[in-house]
């Protein structure tokens, strides 16, 4: 346990899956460990109201973004890409701490956190930095121009489908106003090399490492065989127009939905933030494959 004097951060904020059963006692354990390493510490306002934790203060998102200069998420990827999403434009490090199934990017598994934590504390950590993906829908409007209706961050992909009950959309694909391909399939996901491992990859798309700079387009069930991934530079501009098909939506990492309608227009761009993760010191990317793609299972 690093001693108070050592510690790099001031004020941390606890953010756990506060759905999940029996997640009292272990925010409270991890509470602790950041307390006795010497950080004040405040809960994000809904984890503290639904798990009923009154030992620490309690500061929304925003307050979190302004006041605190580490976040420790507790629970799976799914609650990281949510976190992340709201924090990263105010530039703080993220840990995860995983109470979820895989753990791409909650990574430090909470047997391991007695151990991992106060190590990350007292500086001896690696620090990565994630793009993010900036998405919008743009309507034409009666004096024949586009207006702005939606935007949103993402961090694992920007998805263009189709509705529940709909059959297959048909969509058009430009970089950088240079036609790609027209895509009459299930839809259309646009993912950054972190969101590579996730929905992407379950559609046939390749890994990309973090450290690319790139997004990958992967077709969702694509009625043309020929119609594959294919990674393009993130320095551009991606635009997907709705030419056909009913009910289809947008969505940023499989949260926010926006309905489109024909003639609407998907941009996709860098944006400006980044997400800032600190994992365990001697962490890599390609570690983490083996382990959670269990690409080492067979070998002696």
């Amino acid at each position: 346990m690093p001693s108070p004097s050592s510690c790099r951060f001031r004020h941390a904020a606890l953010i756990g899956k506060y759905q999940a059963p029996g997640i009292r006692p272990v925010l409270e354990d991890v509470a602790n460990v950041l307390v006795r390493a010497g950080l004040e510490v405040s809960l994000e306002s809904d984890t503290a109201l639904s798990t009923g934790i009154t030992d620490h203060g309690s500061l929304s998102l925003k307050e979190i973004g302004t006041s605190c200069d580490l976040a420790v998420v507790v629970g799976g990827d799914g609650t990281m890409l949510a976190v992340a999403r709201q924090l990263a434009r105010f530039d703080i490090p993220l840990i995860g701490i995983n109470q979820g199934r895989l753990g791409f990017i909650t990574d430090i598994q909470l047997t391991a956190m007695h151990t991992a934590l106060p190590l990350i504390l007292s500086g001896q950590y690696e620090e990565e930095h994630r793009a993010m993906l900036a998405g919008a829908v743009l309507r034409p409007n009666r004096h024949g121009g586009l207006e702005t209706i939606y935007e949103g961050f993402a961090i694992n992909e920007v998805v263009v489908s189709r509705g529940a009950t709909a059959s297959m959309v048909e969509l058009r694909a430009e970089v950088d106003g240079q036609f790609v391909a027209n895509y009459r399939a299930d839809g259309l996901i646009v993912a950054s090399p972190t969101g590579s491992s996730a929905y992407a990859l379950s559609a046939g798309g390749p890994l990309m490492h973090p450290s690319l700079s790139g997004w990958v387009m992967v077709p969702i069930a694509s009625h043309t065989l020929s119609n594959r991934p294919i990674v393009v530079p993130d320095t551009g501009i991606i635009t997907i127009e709705i030419v056909a098909g009913k009910d289809a939506s947008m969505n940023f990492d499989m949260q926010s939905i926006a309905s489109l309608l024909h003639g609407d227009r998907v941009t996709v761009r860098r944006s400006t933030h980044h997400v800032r993760f600190l994992h365990p010191k001697g962490w890599n990317y390609y570690a983490t494959l083996r382990r959670k793609l269990r690409w080492n299972e067979g070998v002696t």
